[in-house]
C-alpha cells in the first residue's frame, strides 16, 4: 500500500477533501493523509457535512501539523500533494524517502461565499476538482513508471483537470 499526504496551509478543507478521497476511491492501494504549515486545528464544517453527506468516514479527519509527517515514527510517504498555493510556495520539512511530489491547486473554498449555500457550493465545487484529480492519479500505471515520469504525470493532473467542476 502506497502511502499519500495532502497539504494546505490551515489543513481544513482541501486537504481535507483530498485526503478522504484518496481513501474511499484507493482503498486497498493507497493510505491518504492531510496536514498543514498552519493547521486551524479543526476542520472546516462544510467540509465535513459535505463528506457526511456522500458517505465519506469523517470520524478520523482532523486538523494537524505536517510537522507530524517529518519525524522519525511517521508513515514513509510515497506521494506528496500540495492543493494550495501558500503550501506549494512554502518551504516543506524534510519527507523521509522522497516522496513524488506534484502540485494540484483549488481555490479556497472556506470563506468564498457570502451565504451558508454560496458556501457548500464552493465545497461542492472544490470537491469536484479534487475528485477528478483523484481519478486520474488513480488511473495511472504507476507501477509502470519510473519516478520522473510519475512526477509529471502527476504535474499535468494538477493543469489539465483545472476547469473540472
Amino acid at each position: 500500500m502506497k502511502n499519500v499526504l495532502f497539504l494546505c496551509t490551515g489543513n481544513s478543507a482541501r486537504s481535507v477533501l483530498g485526503e478522504s478521497l484518496m481513501n474511499e476511491l484507493g482503498k486497498g492501494r493507497f493510505r491518504a493523509f492531510s496536514a498543514g504549515s498552519q493547521p486551524t486545528g479543526k476542520p472546516n464544517p462544510f467540509a465535513i457535512e459535505l463528506l457526511d453527506g456522500l458517505g465519506h468516514d469523517t470520524s478520523y479527519i482532523r486538523s494537524k501539523s505536517w510537522d507530524e509527517f517529518a519525524g522519525e515514527d511517521a508513515p514513509e510517504m510515497d506521494y506528496v500533494i500540495t492543493v494550495c498555493s501558500s503550501a506549494a510556495g512554502e518551504t516543506c520539512p524534510f519527507w523521509p524517502g522522497a516522496p513524488v511530489s506534484a502540485h494540484w491547486g483549488i481555490p479556497d473554498p472556506a470563506g468564498a461565499g457570502e451565504t451558508d449555500e454560496e458556501n457548500r457550493q464552493a465545497f461542492r465545487v472544490a470537491f469536484a476538482r479534487m475528485k477528478a484529480r483523484v481519478d486520474a492519479f488513480l488511473a495511472l500505471p504507476l507501477d509502470q513508471m519510473d519516478t520522473a515520469a510519475q512526477k509529471a504525470a502527476m504535474a499535468k493532473i494538477g493543469t489539465e483537470t483545472e476547469g473540472a467542476a
